[in-house]
């Protein structure tokens, strides 16, 4: 629960409101092509866990705002790729810079010297939880 309000309040304070009044649906959407690559809307839609018809129209407000374009798949022709233009890695870059503005203002205000490296190790638990791969005959010790 913890996580998940961090991640809202970093959300809500640290930029999407005022970004030219892009979504979430939207951000993550250009997040995922910025982290990824190219990518078809069938692979977005995968990956964001949301139908195919519901990526579409998400994708085709980016395309209208300029902040993405579709390009043909080098690899299978039947296919385009939505791809990121210029002007989605500026809203991007702002994003990211009011988040971390935020967040670093946080840490200063709410947590002391001798905290923080309890806030480290806290960090080294969340990453190794949200890389644990829990499939079949894994183990975590």
């Amino acid at each position: 629960m913890a996580v998940t309000r961090l991640r809202a309040r970093m959300r809500s304070e640290g930029g999407t409101r005022g970004v030219a009044d892009w979504s979430i649906a939207q951000l993550m959407v250009l997040r995922r092509v910025l982290e990824d690559g190219p990518m078809s809307g069938a692979a977005l839609a995968a990956a964001e866990h949301v139908t195919p018809q519901a990526m579409a129209q998400t994708v085709a407000g980016l395309e209208r705002a300029g902040l993405v374009i579709k390009q043909p798949d080098p690899t299978d022709g039947r296919n385009r790729l939505v791809c990121l233009t210029d002007a989605a890695r500026a809203v991007i870059a702002s994003v990211n810079a009011s988040r971390q503005a935020w967040l670093v203002r946080a840490i200063d205000d709410t947590i002391a010297p001798a905290e923080r490296a309890d806030l480290d190790r806290a960090i080294e638990l969340l990453e190794r939880l949200a890389a644990a791969d829990l499939g079949p005959g894994s183990e975590l010790w």
